[in-house]
């Protein structure tokens, strides 16, 4: 309880004596790029394969007669919006995002760095993190929206070539009973998800203490728990959105 209350702490200190706005579009921007531009390619490759994958192994599944074969592609559709998109990524994005930031963040605590910033009178919670948490909230998102687009593009493709469906089957099965809902629920679940990336990632590297072992130790922990909190609100979220 001690550390939730702390990282709540952590959270309103953000607001609090904040930068001009323009200090914030410059560093954001830096934020997206880091953190956006430079994880597409993880991304593409991911979720590509991961749509194929789940293609084809629901396509060996499906070995009634009486199931129609456009059935493939309302499963792909149903696994990649709802979970595998969002939550497949997110994981994938605390291991290589939340790392980052929790090394960068702690390497400036160790070498001093945040302590000039507070002995200059400036916030370093709101000048270093707030910047972070926005470029996530904004990147994250879109990286989830390509991803799946990718995925089910992967299926596509993947299952084609294997010669299980034809395109016409797919595409119908990816239009049959559509619920638009779902891409809500996906970035809703988006928009979550970077948060708590972003915002435990930051929290664990702030208050790293020692030298370079424990920030290691605290870019660990940082992918650690921002796994298990991502893993928490997508069942939360699940029980709220889809109830």
């Amino acid at each position: 309880m001690a550390t939730l209350g702390r990282f709540f702490i952590f959270i309103y200190m953000m607001f609090v004596n904040r930068e001009r706005f323009l200090v914030y579009v410059r560093l954001v921007i830096d934020e997206c790029m880091a953190i956006g531009i430079s994880s597409i390619f993880i991304v593409t490759i991911i979720s590509t394969f991961i749509g194929a994958v789940s293609a084809l192994q629901t396509a060996y599944n499906l070995i009634s007669p009486l199931i129609p074969l456009y059935v493939i592609g309302q499963i792909v559709r149903d696994m990649t919006v709802l979970e595998l998109a969002p939550t497949i990524t997110c994981i994938v994005l605390a291991g290589k995002v939340g790392s980052n930031i929790a090394g960068h963040l702690g390497t400036m605590r160790i070498t001093e760095q945040i302590d000039a910033l507070e002995v200059m009178g400036i916030n370093s919670i709101s000048y270093l993190v707030l910047p972070k948490i926005l470029g996530a909230l904004i990147t994250i998102p879109m990286l989830v929206v390509l991803a799946g687009f990718l995925s089910i593009l992967g299926g596509f493709l993947a299952g084609t070539l294997a010669g299980q469906f034809t395109e016409v089957q797919y595409v119908q099965g990816i239009r049959t009973d559509f619920n638009p809902f779902t891409v809500q629920f996906a970035l809703v679940k988006a928009y979550t998800f970077a948060f708590l990336i972003a915002s435990i990632s930051a929290f664990k590297g702030f208050y790293t203490q020692g030298g370079a072992l424990e920030v290691g130790q605290s870019s660990t922990q940082a992918v650690t728990s921002s796994c298990i909190a991502i893993l928490l609100a997508d069942f939360v979220l699940a029980q709220l959105l889809m109830s």
